[in-house]
């Protein structure tokens, strides 16, 4: 006679150790670290029984249980700067902390989700055509239509279709230049002078669209130490040097 044992698969390792801490009514900030790696492990080794493949993470908090668990079993514990003794389950406590934190938000925006979902969307044009084809009575309509109301629906649909075709276009213009294409041109120019000025290079093409993009390619190439400025005279003037 064979049988199946059935196991539940958690979400996450923290979810797991979650499970194991109100299962037994552990309190969370002074965790039994021995009998929660006991329990952690047994449930990961039944994983591997059934040809479960156990994902990363949770081998990654068992290791991490197998650490505290040997740090604790250390005659003499961490002290901190202060002389206090350092517990290694701090940092997996604050961990589980978070987690049951964002866990019970989670909960709380999927019960809103299932909320929202039982509603009616608004706006439901199939619903409302037919609604409205139902209490329009098409051959009373054509019995009060008239020559007049014609020339007004004409005159109507001539003015909405001028309107379109006059409407004003906006046309979009894709400027020639590139950021990386002004610091080559300075790279490039600076190997045939030991030094340009700002204005210089401003008055040589003093499009203002391109003045802005040198002096991005400018601030970009001292940020990587292609360069280096050195105050000139005059007001904004500076020296670009290679560096």
């Amino acid at each position: 006679m064979s049988y199946e044992i059935k196991i539940p698969l958690f979400k996450g390792p923290f979810d797991l150790l979650l499970f194991f801490i109100e299962r037994d009514e552990i309190d969370i900030v002074d965790i039994p670290i021995s009998q929660i790696t006991k329990d952690f492990l047994e449930y990961i080794s039944s994983l591997k029984k059934m040809n479960i493949e156990v994902a990363s993470e949770f081998i990654v908090v068992a290791a991490t249980l197998m650490r505290i668990k040997s740090k604790m079993l250390l005659p003499r514990l961490s002290i901190d700067e202060d002389g206090n003794k350092i517990d290694p389950r701090e940092e997996l406590i604050e961990h589980l902390l978070e987690y049951k934190k964002y866990k019970s938000v989670i909960d709380e925006f999927s019960s809103l989700e299932e909320f929202r979902f039982s509603k009616k969307n608004r706006g439901n044009l199939m619903s409302e055509v037919s609604k409205i084809s139902e209490r329009a009575n098409l051959e009373t309509e054509l019995q009060d239509l008239d020559l007049y109301k014609l020339l007004v629906v004409f005159q109507n649909a001539v003015e909405k279709f001028e309107k379109e075709k006059n409407k004003p276009l906006h046309e979009i213009e894709k400027y020639p230049y590139t950021i990386d294409e002004q610091k080559k041109f300075i790279i490039n120019s600076l190997k045939s002078k030991e030094k340009i000025s700002f204005v210089k290079l401003i008055n040589d093409n003093p499009l203002k669209i391109l003045v802005i993009y040198n002096f991005l390619a400018i601030l970009e190439l001292l940020q990587q130490v292609k360069i280096k400025i050195s105050i000139g005279k005059g007001l904004n003037n500076f020296w670009l040097i290679k560096s």
